[in-house]
């Protein structure tokens, strides 16, 4: 449902600046957790962490890369142990300019990287991103390979070195991706200013950069094959933003107007893909199948679900790994008969190999299972591994420690950090504690953060945030500013409720054609077990999303009175609206199993506006102007409700942003606005 090219859009504000809220520094005495003196020191202070970005190990294994983000971003470089770690001498002309995707070379000497000067955040120039490659030793300044006018990311190199490829947007306006902020709908809509994302390919001895893929399909994602004369890549037809949930798998030969063949079409596959969405493919080792994720993915970025392959020459697809309780959400190939991957088990991590005998995938003993989120840019829980597969690097945060990059051997014992980046900060909240409970005969997990100076004798009110896609799930992470309630004396619970990643496919397709209701017993019956576990006065229950959960924070109102207030984020009141207004209306047919056209009653008996008469719960709406994904007007018709029936309510709409929020003002604002809400109906100081 929602999207962003590195992390779900659900994550964006929701999971790193809002919805996941964890806890941090108990409120001072006397003060008032909302007032505006005591948000700005708060939000200062979890804003401390320095933020990694893409890391990469050298193909020999012996160099680490990695991005240090912030109002000037730096790529340093270090051994595998982490010593001799310094920044990368870019110049004082590119010192000002975002660097990311970081690509090694293959003989591990160079260093790629896509320099990023554009400014601009309101959608009215084109941008422009060029491409450098840096000399690793630092012997040479890095040197221009391309000048590109429009948007550039994906680096990939073939074997030999000789060519670079990328995803590209040529004359693009804006990132690609539907969470960045739209464009101002004006004009011949769907028809004027449509930007085309090809897979293209970068000549490195001549500089010529050459388009691969046809004007006719938009391609999000691909890989080189082993010998780099073909790519595979997903790909639809435009526009970009909706059509990802109906892409199919496309092979062709590596040179512009080469012939594209259809590998895997969801919608006319039979089995268990029928009608879902693809991701990652990856060619074998010896170049005579593809291997990609498949399964209900409510989001573009948001990556999981069954192993699946297919042969690269054409035929039968076959799902690898049916029935399994994990959800792989990134994988590699280490042999032709064997992967390695990373997936979401119950709320934790678990890097695992996969033998691969003929049409099945099985699972040995998992390598390590962490209660941390890790990544290495690009696809969700992402690693990097050498060319040996014997070294693997990555950075990985939790709710006790603060984002470090990590890195050494593959194997039993996770890889340690190498960094101390973070070293200094402490988390100032209180502990965290994975919760499991049954309900509906199904088994459910969430995470359960305790205030600050959290006193057992006490009573405290909780926040209940709930993540967005619905496809997604809340793993252990540093939680930056999203720590702000329990820094203010909150219980924070973010469940993993049914539809969510983590227990495998067959609970992530559980609520299906059932938004709002089996998924909010599943929350209800959560908030059950915390308060059987922890001190959580239920009077003082509160409420919080973006994106999915800024539906459900409008949804739960109307079925229940147990929250005491809510803050919504960039949330949906009606499906049946909402199904002509947004412009990613694709992911909707596999929920709801129709069109609003065909079948308009499971939109219905999901929106909140046919049940707005039940709602008491004070609602604060927030949301960007320019959404593509959950568009404003979605908030203008619960606000507009929930004045008119007299329940306590504000909306604030934020110019020139989308489903993820760009302006640091405009996040801050979130922020304030949401801790004075909760301040008000939910204090905390009792």
């Amino acid at each position: 449902m929602f999207s962003r090219p590195s992390l779900p859009f659900h994550l964006l504000l929701a999971g790193a600046l809002l919805a996941p809220p964890a806890a941090f520094a108990a409120t001072a005495a006397g003060t008032s957790p909302g007032t505006g003196s005591h948000v700005t020191q708060l939000l200062a202070r979890l804003d401390q962490v320095k933020r990694i970005g893409p890391v990469a190990i050298s193909p020999d294994g012996a160099r680490l890369a990695w991005v240090l983000e912030g109002k000037q971003s730096t790529i340093e470089l270090a051994d595998a142990d982490g010593r001799h770690a310094h920044a990368l001498d870019v110049g004082t002309a590119l010192a000002a300019c975002g660097k990311r995707d970081i690509a090694w070379t293959p003989d591990s000497h160079g260093l790629a990287f896509i320099a990023d000067c554009s400014k601009d955040l309101t959608n009215t120039q084109a941008m422009h991103n060029d491409v450098y490659l840096a000399d690793a030793a630092g012997k040479a300044a890095p040197r221009v390979l391309a000048r590109l006018s429009g948007y550039a990311r994906a680096l990939a190199w073939t074997k030999d070195g000789k060519s670079l490829g990328f995803l590209y947007v040529p004359g693009a306006t804006r990132h690609a991706s539907a969470t960045a902020a739209g464009k101002a709908q004006v004009g011949v809509i769907g028809e004027d200013g449509v930007e085309l994302q090809h897979v293209a390919s970068l000549d490195v001895a001549s500089g010529a950069v050459h388009t691969l893929t046809p004007d006719a399909l938009y391609a999000y994602e691909f890989d080189w094959s082993p010998d780099g004369s073909r790519i595979a890549y997903t790909a639809a037809p435009p526009p970009g933003d909706d059509n990802w949930w109906v892409a199919k798998l496309y092979v062709q030969d590596a040179h512009a107007g080469a012939a594209p063949r259809v590998a895997v079409d969801p919608a006319t596959v039979a089995g268990s893909l029928h009608g879902l969405q693809m991701a990652l493919p990856r060619w074998s080792p010896d170049g005579s199948r593809i291997a990609f994720i498949g399964g209900l993915m409510s989001d573009q970025g948001a990556t999981g679900g069954d192993l699946y392959g297919v042969p690269a020459a054409g035929g039968a697809v076959s799902d690898l790994t049916p029935g399994i309780t994990v959800t792989p959400q990134w994988f590699a190939w280490t042999a032709s008969d064997a992967l390695l991957v990373s997936q979401n088990a119950r709320g934790k991590v678990q890097l695992a190999a996969y033998t691969v005998a003929g049409n099945r995938a099985r699972m040995q003993a998992p390598y390590f299972t962490l209660p941390a989120m890790i990544g290495a840019g690009g696809a969700v829980l992402s690693v990097s591994l050498s060319a040996d597969h014997r070294t693997v690097a990555f950075q990985q945060s939790s709710y006790q420690h603060a984002p470090e990059v990590h890195a050494g051997a593959l194997g039993h014992v996770p890889p340690p950090a190498v960094t101390a980046l973070n070293a200094a900060l402490k988390p100032d909240w209180g502990k965290a504690v994975s919760v499991e409970w049954k309900n509906d005969g199904r088994d459910v997990q969430g995470w359960l953060l305790y205030p600050a100076n959290y006193d057992p004798h006490k009573r405290y009110p909780m926040i209940v945030s709930v993540h967005g896609g619905p496809a997604w799930g809340v793993l252990s992470n540093w939680p930056g500013m999203g720590a702000m309630y329990a820094a203010s004396g909150y219980f924070q619970f973010m469940p993993n409720p049914r539809g969510s990643f983590g227990q495998g496919e067959a609970f992530v397709q559980a609520n299906r054609k059932d938004f709002g209701y089996g998924d909010l017993r599943d929350i209800l019956a959560g908030v059950d077990a915390v308060e059987k576990l922890a001190p959580v006065d239920d009077h003082r229950l509160g409420l919080t999303g973006w994106s999915y959960g800024g539906f459900m924070s409008m949804f739960a109102p109307t079925q229940t009175r147990r929250f005491r207030a809510a803050v919504a984020g960039a949330g949906l009141s009606d499906w049946q609206s909402y199904y002509g207004e947004n412009r990613i209306d694709q992911w909707m047919i596999p929920y709801f199993g129709a069109s609003l056209y065909d079948d308009p009653a499971p939109y219905a008996k999901s929106s909140a506006i046919n049940f707005v008469k039940r709602a008491k719960t004070p609602t604060l709406i927030v949301v960007g102007d320019r959404d593509e994904e959950c568009p404003a007007p979605q908030s203008f018709e619960y606000w507009h409700a929930l004045k008119t029936l007299g329940v306590p309510t504000q909306l604030v709409v934020y110019p020139n942003e989308g489903h993820h929020f760009d302006d640091p003002k405009h996040v801050h604002d979130v922020l304030q606005r949401s801790l004075d809400w909760f301040a008000k109906y939910l204090p905390a100081g009792r």
